[in-house]
């Protein structure tokens, strides 16, 4: 089984997994009424300018005013020609496919498909470009994550099936998953050779093979789409929606459906024949692939992938030789480590830390795709001696990120086994999305221990007993704290009263959490 795409259909959210054979590598989420905002277009009005910080906020109509930097902000906003976003150049520009939509609630479609994000370094400070109640032309090029507001740009990019269209830019680029010289030529001429409007294309990876009559439909589409914005923004108040991405289920046919797809399964008629009629209008040489899945058991569970849920978002992922890595989510990092585990190996102990390092490097980088983690990523491979064994693991590495497509930067493995990587998120991570903190360990993952709580609540009964002049303590606890008070204290609180001068009762609550206790003197 090659790739494959799954469609489940809820009444609450729309999830799409993508399969490689019986592997999940991709997950997104789209929940009712919290569509992402990431690629919607807004007109927007400066609420204040930040020039130590060579930012500003901006009021879009959202909770929390977006952020926009200097260097994501240019004043042009009819897209003339040789107004080229930062790193738009010869070399960097030949990118992905451009800014490409959030698949889910906070998620975004194949982040790879997207530009260099712009330099912080401006042509001119924060305060000459932008002042407090100018009205400016956004998009959204980061969701709201945690206590941060949206990110937004002036720097607008709009995806099409086959090209990505820039306005403010100048440059012609193709995808770099395009590999064939040849053909990254011939689809740069066809551009080029077009009279299309001022501004600047990307070539998705999905335009290779295609003919210039294609891609020129492509192009008036995105320009009309375009011209249709400006307007709007002449005429909408402020803030104002000026432009919004489709749905789940069309951005999945137009950004993930491609001939390597060999299956897409939609498991509920109506999402079923909403696939199929926006396969037959963009990809009609594909559309037969849309299959409706109408079987009893639910489609995540029969394709297993309800199963590589469960596991993503676990701490522990177990290899199949027996090894193991354990992700954990810091304030400033991810920290990746892989361990032997059960796998003693065969007769070498450095053959053994190898086969162990492979199997992990393809398993890390799958797991940082299916989770969606981001920001500083550091992965501690089990340390070799061997030079050659460590660029061994450092290519099986990069090998297996060639699929990723968010933006990363990888950095050489040390000598420790170190790996050292950052990878741009603009959604919400698997964990975040599906998952709250414990509301007992507020997300720390551990608790007071028994004896811990049991001389803390002595303490405090006994400072409460020195203050005033009560006769009984009443203390309420969490139903395991008392029975452990009740059996393996019980020496101890039978020796209480006499140290307090007065008589204590001890109540379980229920509906107490497990560290949580209530002290009444009477």
């Amino acid at each position: 089984m090659g790739k494959r795409i799954v469609v489940n259909a809820g009444l609450t959210e729309t999830r799409l997994a993508v399969q490689d054979g019986t592997q999940l590598v991709e997950l997104y989420v789209e929940r009712a009424g919290r569509r992402s905002i990431v690629g919607n277009i807004y007109k927007g009005v400066v609420t204040n300018v930040l020039p130590g910080m060579q930012a500003a906020f901006v009021d879009i109509g959202l909770q929390k005013d977006a952020f926009l930097y200097a260097g994501d902000y240019t004043a042009d906003r009819g897209g003339e020609a040789g107004v080229i976003p930062p790193d738009a150049d010869d070399d960097t520009a030949d990118l992905d496919d451009g800014l490409v939509e959030p698949l889910g609630e906070t998620e975004s479609l194949p982040e790879t498909e997207s530009l260099p994000e712009h330099r912080r370094d401006a042509v001119a400070p924060i305060e000459e470009l932008l002042r407090k109640g100018q009205e400016v032309l956004v998009q959204v090029s980061k969701e709201s994550l945690g206590t941060k507001g949206a990110r937004i740009t002036s720097f607008v990019s709009i995806p099409g099936r086959y090209i990505v269209y820039m306005p403010q830019s100048s440059h012609v680029g193709v995808s770099r998953r395009i590999r064939d010289d040849a053909e990254r030529d011939r689809l740069r001429e066809i551009v080029k050779d077009l009279p299309p409007p001022p501004g600047g294309f990307i070539v998705r990876t999905v335009a290779l093979g295609k003919a210039a009559e294609e891609l020129t439909a492509d192009i008036q589409f995105l320009t009309r789409l375009w011209g249709q914005v400006q307007s709007r923004f002449e005429s909408a108040p402020t803030p104002s929606l000026l432009h919004e991405e489709m749905d789940l289920t069309f951005r999945v046919v137009r950004d993930l459906f491609s001939p390597d797809i060999e299956e897409f399964l939609v498991d509920t008629p109506a999402a079923y024949e909403k696939c199929l009629h926006f396969a037959g209008s963009l990809v009609p040489q594909l559309a037969s692939r849309v299959k409706l899945y109408e079987a009893a058991q639910p489609v995540f569970e029969a394709t297993g992938i309800e199963k590589e849920i469960d596991k993503a978002l676990r701490r522990r992922v177990w290899l199949k030789s027996g090894g193991y890595i354990v992700i954990d989510h810091t304030e400033a990092l991810v920290a990746i480590d892989v361990n032997t585990g059960k796998y003693v190996g065969k007769r070498d102990f450095e053959e053994t830390v190898l086969k162990i390092n492979l199997e992990a490097a393809v398993e890390v980088i799958r797991q940082i795709r299916l989770r969606d983690l981001g920001g500083i990523i550091i992965i501690d491979f089990i340390d070799m001696e061997r030079a050659e064994h460590r660029d061994q693991v450092f290519q099986a590495l990069m090998r297996a990120l060639a699929d990723d497509k968010a933006r990363t930067n990888v950095l050489e493995i040390s000598e420790l086994g170190l790996v050292e990587m950052t990878r741009k998120r603009v959604r919400q991570g698997l964990q975040s999305l599906l998952t709250v903190a414990c509301p007992t360990c507020k997300g720390s993952g551990t608790v007071k221990s028994d004896l811990t709580l049991t001389a803390e609540i002595f303490r405090k009964v006994q400072a409460g007993a020195r203050e005033g002049d009560s006769r009984e303590v009443l203390v309420r606890v969490h139903p395991e704290m008392a029975h452990h008070l009740d059996a393996a204290q019980r020496d101890a609180v039978e020796r209480l009263p006499g140290v307090v001068g007065g008589k204590v009762v001890g109540q379980g609550v229920s509906s107490y959490h497990r560290e949580r206790y209530y002290l009444t003197f009477r």
